[in-house]
């Protein structure tokens, strides 16, 4: 099925950006004349999807604002004969089509884009990190995506090779080259010690995903702080559970990392014989 929609995790507090986040979302910072997640949104568009649901959260309204057409400016600007700015700020607004969802506690990535199950539907979907400005490229990140994605009928993540210093700071894959640029996953890690991370290949803010996902994550057990990582969903995605060993395998593997189950199911097999 075409991938025709675009979804954009925007409910986070921004902490890191403090005091310039105090009352402005930090997807609206800007970078020279654009806030950030207009330029995210524009390569939505440019890769050729055409439905954009942002999931918003408290204190996100400017975000809504920003892409909503603005009456009183534009007749101001039309009436000084600034022509040029009121095509930009048109232009803005017919972007795509925007919804928004709000997503009312921040409990993560994987719960944010849980939260834009009911607009995305049963359809494979694309979402983006407005934290990652990605450009430099004739083809846009997510277009490359989208085409990896039609060729092997297969979710896609975006991927950079990151300095050891930074690999705690993402989550890293384990994979087998398959092709030029293109890497088939074997397992993901969310932020590994450097010595314990299996590549150098950083996820990035760009993922192809399909609709099983959202199944995948509201079944997906909060982390330590309390937040639904889509990085665990991600790891029980590349299973074939349709497959009776897949099924069996993924239910080991993911007994085995739950702190609550782990030592004792790790006892238990080691009392099996065969």
């Amino acid at each position: 099925m075409k991938v025709r929609k675009a979804v954009f995790p925007a409910a986070g507090l921004g902490t890191r950006f403090l005091p310039a986040t105090k009352a402005q979302p930090k997807e609206m910072l800007p970078l020279v004349d654009k806030p950030m997640i207009q330029y995210v949104v524009e390569e939505a568009v440019a890769s050729g999807l055409s439905e954009i649901i942002i999931v918003t959260g408290r204190g996100k309204r400017a975000i809504e604002d920003h892409f909503d057409s603005a009456f009183e400016l534009e007749y101001y600007l039309n009436d000084r004969g600034k022509a040029d700015e009121l095509a930009q700020i048109k232009t803005i607004s017919e972007l795509a089509s925007v919804s928004y969802v709000r997503q009312r506690e921040p409990l993560g990535l994987g719960h944010a884009i849980l939260c834009a199950r009911a607009l995305v539907g049963d359809e494979p979907f694309a979402v983006f990190l407005g934290d990652d400005i990605i450009g430099g490229t004739p083809t846009p990140c997510m277009r490359q995506l989208l085409d990896v994605s039609d060729r092997y009928e297969a979710p896609v993540l975006a991927v950079e090779r990151v300095p050891q210093q930074r690999i705690h700071q993402y989550g890293v894959i384990k994979a087998r080259q398959v092709e030029s640029r293109v890497h088939e996953i074997l397992d993901l890690v969310e932020k590994p010690k450097a010595k314990d991370a299996p590549s150098d290949l950083a996820i990035i803010g760009r993922y192809v995903l399909p609709p099983e996902i959202f199944e995948l994550l509201a079944g997906t057990r909060a982390d330590s702080r309390g937040e639904i990582q889509l990085t665990d969903a991600l790891r029980m995605l590349r299973y074939d559970t349709g497959d009776k060993l897949g099924f069996l395998k993924a239910t080991v593997e993911f007994a085995l990392a739950r702190p609550d189950l782990s030592d004792e199911f790790r006892s238990y097999l080691k009392t099996l014989s065969f």
